[in-house]
């Protein structure tokens, strides 16, 4: 169906709408879930409201987490532009793309691109390493924090006394584990801990970042970027430079 020089394309599948909008759902939870616990003190939280906090925090976190491998599956069996190769900034071609996409936006005529231009996947690049970052350091501290999987059972059985049942151990509460296993584990967190804090910090900067990118790219172009998350087609010129020979049109 053409439109003037306009063509509808169908760019998004629908396994990469529902991780985009599960991830976008998933990590404001995360975001606004961390930023109470971490404010815990100066809101007044007690202890038990802080570990029911946690545990609310480990659930969408696993929804997080089982998103983010689907996601990695669909990088190396999904549709053209699911895949790492239209994704990610490691093409032979990506710099010379990107200094002709910079040369296209100082000219005022952009570039058009099906799937993400050089920017764009320089910016999934960077969300992508923060994401994974964050749900690995954020199992490590399920574990050390309230005994949850994958590394609970492990970390039970490290600070649990001769005696005790590792499954007994109750989260928040010392009394129950030996003091020297305890001291060791918890120095064995200090890493994780300031990684997910850190990290935390570094992808509400990002997100922002990405939302004014996009919001940018939308208005510029006018190409329904945002609305392809929805509907998974984009309206593009005739003749995107990245056009793939399976690329659906209608």
């Amino acid at each position: 169906m053409q439109h003037a020089e306009f063509v509808v394309h169908r760019v998004w599948d629908r396994g990469i709408r529902w991780f985009h909008w599960i991830n976008v759902v998933s990590v404001l939870a995360l975001l606004g879930i961390g930023l109470v616990i971490y404010n815990g003190k100066a809101l007044g939280i007690s202890g038990d409201a802080k570990i029911w906090l946690k545990e609310l925090h480990v659930w969408v976190g696993y929804v997080f987490a089982l998103n983010l491998l689907w996601r990695i599956v669909q990088g190396f069996r999904g549709s053209h532009f699911a895949r790492w190769r239209a994704t990610l900034p490691f093409s032979r071609d990506f710099l010379p793309e990107l200094r002709a996409y910079l040369d296209s936006l100082r000219n005022g005529k952009p570039r058009h691109y099906l799937g993400h231009n050089p920017l764009g996947r320089l910016m999934v690049l960077v969300l992508f390493l923060l994401l994974f970052a964050q749900a690995i350091t954020g199992l490590v501290l399920a574990g050390t924090d309230l005994y949850y999987p994958p590394l609970g059972s492990w970390i039970a059985q490290w600070v649990a006394p001769a005696g005790v049942e590792p499954a007994s151990l109750i989260p928040g509460d010392k009394s129950m584990v030996d003091a020297a296993a305890w001291a060791e584990m918890r120095e064995f967190r200090s890493p994780f801990i300031s990684l997910h804090i850190l990290v935390f910090f570094a992808l509400l900067g990002a997100v922002a970042l990405h939302v004014a990118g996009v919001v940018v790219t939308e208005v510029k172009g006018r190409v329904g970027i945002i609305s392809a998350m929805f509907t998974g087609e984009k309206v593009l010129p005739e003749q995107p430079v990245d056009t793939p020979e399976e690329s659906i049109e209608k």
